[in-house]
């Protein structure tokens, strides 16, 4: 169990370094064919329109993201975990201009699949941060 808790603090770590780098194909590469992404006032997303936007803002004329998590309780049960956590994402647009900053709670449901952890849904209930 702890050894499964360590491969999902990596897969979320290795998220937002590739996040940050705008290394769309490592981010992809850690979520599930099927995954569905829930965030407020939008419908679902799922893989290939989280591939299409991902890939839009990777462009050098898209803004750059950084970003901070503190995971606040992680669970596995069997093939299947959930973690909540903290997260604040900053967007620096590409001429330098003013931040945005968002910042909230995700709720993150993974499986196991081929013996690696991989995102399968993900509700983000990030807004914007007071500045």
């Amino acid at each position: 169990m702890q050894d499964d808790e360590q491969q999902i603090r990596e897969l979320v770590s290795a998220w937002m370094a590739a996040s940050k780098t705008g290394d769309v194909d490592t981010v992809l590469s850690l979520m599930a064919d099927d995954a569905v992404f829930l965030v407020a006032g939008r419908p679902p997303m799922h893989k290939a329109d989280f591939a299409a936007a991902a890939r839009a803002q990777a462009r050098g004329d898209a803004p750059r993201f950084d970003g901070t998590n503190e995971i606040q309780e992680l669970r596995v049960l069997g093939d299947w975990a959930f973690l909540w956590q903290r997260l604040t994402v900053t967007a620096v647009p590409p001429d330098g201009g003013e931040s945005t900053v968002r910042s909230g709670h995700t709720l993150t449901i993974f499986r196991r699949q081929d013996g690696r952890w991989v995102l399968a849904r993900d509700a983000n209930l990030l807004a914007p941060a007071a500045q």
